[in-house]
């Protein structure tokens, strides 16, 4: 399935992380779908450099960078000046540093996002938050999850995400406030960082003749989803999905030596048996998804690394 085109036409989109790897494909996406964007990002882990595409590319006015903390008095303002159409909060919880002080930031900062669009009647907040912390460790015959799983937060990440769904449901219940929250699979692609994400972290190896370390025993599975694929899902539940968590993945499971054997040639790995491998196994269904959002992931593992590896060789 191709993406869609123009889910978003002449709409006002205001993206809370858009600096970051996932947030800088997001605005990419709306400005192409004709929409107007309004970027919030302290750059506390973004990057300005992430949006050069979108720089060059936007009309005169379509694109408005705003390089504050979102949990503070001034964003509200920001966002009551601006009135867009949809708030898109990017990366909730994101990457392996997200732990105690910074997963209760991302709590404060959805909080502040939903009180922001209170105060301005902001109809539409969509979230995106990794699955992987909300159902721990699955059996094999129970994947792909489904949404009606019940679900098991893993550490801290997982009490904050569940934190952020139900401030979510009373927004929506309380004050009429609609939301979709979109749970994401190992998402990669172009502009991440190699210490946030294991294929990019492959990638920089192999380019730079080293051996990576596998963490484990390197048969642990992970659902790799390329990030045009994510951001389609976005662009969707921008207008779909209203009141729903919605699973973003491919359903398929990839382990991570596999995942090294396509990126390195099968070339060697260093195996550290010792090391913390997370869950064992993951791979989320999209069933959910196709449904309320039309949306299915059309960009196959080969050709999604195919495009992350060149787009890591242009200078």
């Amino acid at each position: 399935m191709t993406p869609s085109a123009g889910v978003t036409d002449h709409m006002t989109v205001m993206v809370v992380g858009g600096a970051g790897f996932l947030g800088s494909h997001v605005v990419d996406r709306f400005l192409a779908d004709g929409s107007s964007v309004d970027v919030v990002d302290d750059l506390s882990t973004g990057s300005l450099s992430n949006l050069s595409s979108a720089r060059t590319s936007a009309t005169e006015g379509a694109l408005r960078i705003h390089t504050v903390d979102a949990t503070i008095a001034e964003f509200a303002e920001i966002v009551r000046s601006t009135r867009p159409d949809v708030l898109f909060v990017s990366a909730l919880l994101a990457g392996s540093s997200a732990e105690g002080a910074s997963a209760v930031k991302s709590f404060a900062l959805a909080a502040s996002v939903l009180n922001a669009a209170l105060k301005a009647r902001v109809g539409k907040v969509v979230v995106t938050l990794p699955a992987a912390v909300l159902y721990g460790e699955v059996a094999a015959r129970d994947l792909p999850i489904k949404e009606d799983r019940q679900r098991h937060p893993v550490g801290i990440n997982g009490v904050v995400a569940l934190a952020i769904i139900e401030l979510l449901e009373m927004y929506r219940r309380d004050h009429g406030i609609e939301f979709t929250v979109l749970a994401l699979s190992t998402i990669y692609g172009p502009r991440q960082k190699p210490q946030n994400n294991v294929v990019s972290r492959f990638i920089q190896a192999h380019r730079s003749s080293e051996l990576p370390v596998i963490h484990g025993d390197g048969k642990q599975t992970r659902d790799f989803l390329f990030v045009d694929d994510a951001v389609d899902a976005a662009s969707r539940a921008c207008t779909k999905g209203d009141g729903l968590l919605l699973h973003v993945g491919s359903g398929q499971q990839t382990s991570i030596k596999d995942l090294w054997a396509l990126i390195g040639e099968n070339s060697p790995a260093t195996m550290d048996a010792k090391a913390n491998r997370g869950v064992q196994r993951m791979s989320l269904s999209g069933s959910r998804a196709r449904l309320h959002l039309g949306w299915t992931p059309w960009t196959s593992l080969g050709d999604g690394l195919s495009a992350t590896t060149q787009a890591a060789t242009r200078p």
